[in-house]
């Protein structure tokens, strides 16, 4: 009797514990591993020489629960490690159907009992190689200043200035986004940063 009931409390333990996440070899010719919320990859290749971030660099990233109509999250946070220096870059990128990002406007980072980081798109947002709606954070220290405070929380608030496609009305969306996994996202880019097949 004692022995079943120990088989059935381990089973409910076993249960009611998340699986710790393991790194595997994606058929896109990644290496991926999801950490709660967030999902991290690097490429099995380096190309110095390529034409975007995904030649050079690691990424993880969350999504809001909106989907737009191709599948895809509405909005989505990323972090990538450039694996040649080790530098950090934040980008957000704004897909939701129906409207277009009003750059006129201030993206907003709002943090739980701290202050809201807000970001002119003209000056301290950019987008960067064949990109139009993914916004990377210019500034170095900036981009330390908003990853430090990821670290330290479980969630954000990500508020978007939007033209509406059909009334030309402007407004602004706020979205939830999770932070749970970002430290284990950034220990597995380090960790796999320069685990390549081809160099």
């Amino acid at each position: 009797m004692i022995f079943r009931t120990g088989i059935v409390l381990f089973a409910a333990f076993a249960c009611a514990v998340p699986i710790a996440a393991e790194p595997f070899h994606h058929p896109f010719g990644e290496w991926r591993e999801y950490h709660r919320d967030w999902l991290a990859a690097c490429p099995d290749v380096i190309d110095e020489g390529a034409a975007d971030y995904y030649g050079y660099s690691c990424f993880a990233s969350t999504g809001s629960q909106q989907f737009n109509s191709a599948g895809q999250p509405a909005y989505k946070l990323t972090v990538l490690r450039n694996r040649l220096t080790g530098a950090h870059d934040i980008a957000v990128t704004i897909a939701a159907d129906d409207a277009q990002t009003d750059t006129s406007g201030m993206l907003e980072l709002s943090f739980a009992g701290d202050t809201t980081i807000r970001l002119d798109f003209a000056s301290d947002l950019e987008t960067r190689h064949n990109t139009l709606n993914q916004f990377f954070v210019v500034d170095p220290a900036r981009t330390a200043e908003v990853l430090e405070k990821m670290k330290q929380r479980n969630a954000m608030t990500l508020t978007v200035p939007l033209i509406d496609a059909a009334s030309a009305e402007r407004s602004t969306h706020t979205v939830r986004l999770s932070l749970r996994g970002v430290l284990a996202s950034l220990d597995f880019m380090a960790a796999f940063a320069r685990k390549v097949a081809q160099y």
